[in-house]
């Protein structure tokens, strides 16, 4: 079966609250920068798919699939929708291609929650209807406070490692112009941020931004016309795991370590400590980069917070964003990628 490439990349928006666009125009100026990445491509032309990460629940609109073709170029082509995190979009996109009926494929995912007044209320509805949703949790934090404290007591994390990931967030966060919540904070201030849900301190929760992406995928013979730099795709993988509160594992993450089981195997990673020099890993909660670099197999179990107190300049970068993974083969041009959804 062909390679598959990412051969184009462009974003809007990465603010706190848009207000000078509509989540249509952010989408708009996110292709028009990834075409222009992808060599100038041209969507009515050069482009045989699209998907669009996007679901009437979190759009706060009914059938908001009717607004995905026009900002990207896709009226009158083949546009597909899918109600998912946005790098399971870019793992479709990689099927497509695969499956040698599609040359480029583009994947756009957005959000735009400044404009939804009952954003805790949608949130909530997101629980599991059976298990969660009848407890009337007034706050949506509950759960990931849960997972939390089992974590923390399992592999004797303490609030001073939920303080250093926060504080390492958000000094990376300097570097980055697109970063809106960045800051020199240390430990003081990590003590002066209030508890939402014990042991969750808002420092802990990553805030909301506005934003698209759109992501331009290739096969090999289409990527090698458009770029010049192709990041190669060598492993995709997605789990998602019960739902049901009995069943799942409090602890650990173990949709994200299957996902990462199966891009490993695909990109033949056998060491992924050893072999992977660059990370990209979910941390919406503090804690959760913590369990994803362990799920990931770049720690041992349990072992992440102590090596980031003693050595934080060597462990993996992380983004408060969507569930997502990326990795890089050390001294390889090549990625791999796994959605622990």
């Amino acid at each position: 079966m062909t390679k598959v490439a990412i051969v184009g990349l462009g974003w809007s928006g990465f603010s706190p609250e848009v207000v000078d666009m509509s989540f249509r125009e952010m989408m708009f100026k996110a292709a028009q920068r990834a075409y222009e990445d992808a060599g100038g491509l041209d969507p009515r032309r050069d482009v045989d798919a699209f998907i669009s990460c996007q679901e009437d629940f979190w759009e706060g609109i009914s059938i908001a699939d009717e607004f995905a073709p026009d900002p990207i170029g896709g009226a009158m082509k083949s546009v597909y929708t899918v109600a998912g995190d946005s790098l399971q979009c870019v793992g479709q996109a990689y099927a497509m291609i695969k499956s040698g009926l599609f040359d480029v494929v583009v994947v756009e995912s957005h959000g735009k929650p400044s404009d939804m007044l009952t954003l805790h209320d949608v949130m909530s509805m997101a629980l599991d209807p059976i298990s969660l949703r009848p407890l009337g949790l007034a706050n949506i934090h509950a759960l990931a406070a849960l997972e939390a404290r089992a974590y923390m007591a399992k592999y004797g994390v303490g609030p001073q490692h939920l303080a250093e990931v926060v504080e390492k967030a958000h000094r990376a966060g300097l570097r980055n112009p697109r970063a809106s919540y960045a800051g020199r904070l240390n430990a003081g201030d990590y003590e002066l941020s209030p508890v939402v849900v014990d042991p969750l301190r808002e420092a802990d929760i990553a805030k909301f931004v506005d934003a698209a992406v759109v992501v331009v995928l290739a096969s090999e013979a289409a990527a090698r016309d458009l770029s010049d730099t192709p990041v190669w795709v060598e492993g995709v993988g997605w789990r998602t795991e019960t739902s049901t509160l009995e069943l799942h594992d409090w602890a650990f993450p173990l949709h994200a370590r299957m996902a990462a089981e199966d891009a490993y195997r695909q990109a033949k990673i056998a060491d992924p400590a050893k072999e992977v020099g660059f990370a990209e890993v979910d941390n919406r909660y503090s804690f959760k980069e913590l369990q994803h670099i362990e799920a990931l197999g770049l720690a041992p179990r349990g072992s992440a917070a102590e090596m980031l107190l003693e050595e934080p300049s060597t462990q993996a970068a992380a983004c408060p964003s969507t569930s997502a993974a990326a990795r890089w083969p050390r001294g390889s041009p090549s990625k791999s990628t796994a959605s622990p959804d």
